[in-house]
């Protein structure tokens, strides 16, 4: 199994059933056990032609597909407008070192978001090894670049292997929001601070409004909502379903709807204790994104100089909310909102265009191959452990 107990590491028990998670609360009080959900061709295995095995991965095949049509595109279309193709002509023309630097600095980049992965779904005697975090990890990454959409493929992925792995629903939903509102506060923070010194002057760099102060707003705007879903009660799923009049239907929708408050509730809650009671893991919240703005930096010095580290990493947080756009990998929104937003700080075009261009080449595909192939010895871990799941009891005759 993923998921040991420090209490019980039999092969033929549930492993968490009587953990506690980072609330420090009983995950399970209450709670009916609930099967984990796997695709069907790991159900029972047996030999499946190719056509089998394609229709079983369509999507990723197409996002794949999408991927290689988009590349073409940038490669062999834009360089005939006209004045793009010289820019990238002098791609092959970039500082080799400050590149295999950058590459560096991605490699830690993911590094980090395994450490914090890792320590976010290790606690209260619940123990994920660093082999089935990689494995995770590095597939939800691959998920998140294909699919995009602020990520949700990263996250469904991410769900179906911890479910697999033997936590319940419940408890994966509020680890989930945990490290996803630990990774994003570092965001949102570095949009406020980042953005408000430069339009103060406190940071060095030329200050558009639109891109320093609304985004500034933005991010302390977002800070303040999350905290305020920790006032909302544990029992609100409760109190709604008194709302219901008796309706059947009525209290199942109240209650569905209270779900989402509640698990952002128990997200910020655990993120606040994971600041009270911090592991070394959990910086890795802070390398993840610190590592791959270094990439970023590295980029430009390959090209000659680069711009001020606050303008580094504001153009950089202002042009990756294009990954909400639903297309694989957020390729051409991203690298859009990048060059425009270092284009309106005042950074030369050319050198923001092979930069931007260059970053994009090795934080997309420095985990994608990797990734991809973790993706299917995740499987076959999940396999692995439905294998080991016991037979459910017999029931006995009347």
């Amino acid at each position: 199994m993923a998921i040991t107990s420090g209490t019980d590491t039999r092969p033929d028990q549930k492993p968490d059933q009587d953990c506690r998670d980072c609330f420090g609360r009983d995950v399970f009080h209450g709670e009916e056990p609930d099967a984990p959900h796997a695709p069907a061709d790991l159900q029972a295995p047996s030999e499946r032609s190719f056509r089998d095995f394609v229709g079983a991965h369509k999507r990723i095949f197409l996002a794949l597909l999408g991927v290689v049509a988009i590349t073409v595109f940038i490669a062999a279309v834009l360089p005939q407008i006209a004045g793009f193709g010289d820019t990238l002509k002098r791609i092959e023309k970039g500082d080799k070192s400050w590149l295999l630097l950058g590459v560096f600095f991605e490699a830690l980049s993911i590094g980090s978001y395994i450490a914090v992965f890792r320590a976010t779904f290790s606690c209260e005697g619940v123990q994920i090894d660093w082999r089935e975090s990689y494995q995770i990890t590095m597939a939800g990454l691959v998920a998140t670049k294909l699919f995009a959409a602020a990520g949700a493929g990263g996250v469904a992925l991410t769900a179906w292997a911890l479910r697999a792995a033997g936590l319940r629903g419940r408890t994966v939903a509020r680890r989930l929001a945990t490290f996803e509102i630990l990774l994003y506060s570092v965001y949102m923070g570095c949009l406020a601070v980042f953005g408000l010194g430069l339009a103060t002057g406190a940071f060095p760099g030329k200050a558009p409004t639109g891109i320093t102060v609304i985004p500034a707003a933005f991010g302390a705007g977002v800070i303040v909502l999350a905290l305020l879903f920790r006032f909302i009660p544990d029992d609100m799923i409760h109190l709604l379903s008194r709302l219901s009049g008796g309706s059947r239907r009525r209290r199942k929708l109240l209650e569905g709807i209270s779900t989402i408050p509640s698990t952002i509730h128990d997200g910020v809650v655990g993120a606040l204790e994971m600041v009270r009671r911090p592991r070394l893991g959990h910086l890795g919240a802070v390398g993840y994104w610190a590592f791959d703005i270094a990439c970023l930096w590295a980029a430009f010095r390959a090209y000659g100089s680069a711009p001020p580290i606050a303008v580094v990493v504001m153009a950089y947080f202002v042009g990756t909310l294009a990954n909400i756009i639903p297309i694989p990998g957020g390729i051409g929104g991203v690298e859009g909102g990048m060059i425009g937003s270092f284009i309106a700080f005042g950074v030369d075009g050319s050198v923001a265009v092979l930069a931007v261009l260059s970053y994009r080449a090795l934080s997309f595909w420095l985990p994608t191959i990797p990734g991809a192939l973790a993706y299917f010895q995740l499987r076959k871990t999940v396999g692995e452990w439905r294998a080991t799941e016991p037979e459910p009891a017999p029931t006995p005759a009347t």
